[in-house]
């Protein structure tokens, strides 16, 4: 009883800190900026959250983001052309990523239980790779289900729109945020489970 009260306090501790950490980096990140968009620093505190206290706190930071990226004005251009498209289209992107990262991370875990420490790292790894997958597809599926004409607007004439979408739109910030959360993710993870050991 003592340690499942432990967890949870622990759980929200470490949630409540990634969740003002979440805010800070997405306002810090929409002032750098790397081809259309600001870069997300924001998936690094996301996957922490996933892998230290699982998929649920992972989803909230998401949502948090998600919401981060609409008050920062990151989304402002899209809000002009469906407000409707572009509000479910951050929020949603946020929460999936948040999650995948945390459900990837328990899968990888259990697949390699043999080996806690391996399993732990290798799991870290493959929810710092997922995160960044999921929230630029959800982004791209979105722009293809309710944000066209925004795209049409940002490509300009005569362009061919998925090429633009993959390579002119999400490239650069995908390569930059994949590299960032691979690098850094895993490492600030163990530190944080270390610590919250003892």
């Amino acid at each position: 009883m003592v340690n499942t009260k432990k967890m949870t306090t622990r759980t929200m501790v470490v949630g409540a800190l990634l969740t003002a950490l979440v805010f800070v980096l997405q306002f810090m990140g929409a002032s750098i900026r790397f081809g259309t968009f600001s870069i997300s620093l924001v998936l690094i505190p996301i996957v922490i959250g996933a892998v230290t206290c699982g998929k649920g706190i992972g989803s909230w930071l998401g949502f948090v983001f998600g919401i981060a990226v609409l008050a920062s004005g990151d989304a402002t251009l899209f809000m002009q052309f469906n407000a409707f498209g572009t509000v479910a289209t951050v929020l949603v992107k946020g929460a999936a990523c948040g999650f995948a990262a945390g459900l990837v991370y328990e899968m990888t875990v259990k697949l390699f239980s043999k080996n806690t420490k391996t399993a732990s790292y290798i799991g870290a790894i493959a929810a710092a790779v997922i995160c960044p997958i999921i929230n630029t597809g959800v982004f791209l599926l979105g722009c293809l289900v309710f944000l066209m004409d925004a795209v049409e607007h940002l490509a300009g004439g005569g362009v061919n729109l998925g090429e633009f979408m993959i390579f002119g739109l999400v490239g650069i910030n995908f390569v930059f945020e994949m590299a960032v959360n691979i690098i850094f993710a895993p490492a600030i993870s163990h530190i944080i489970k270390v610590v919250s050991k003892k």
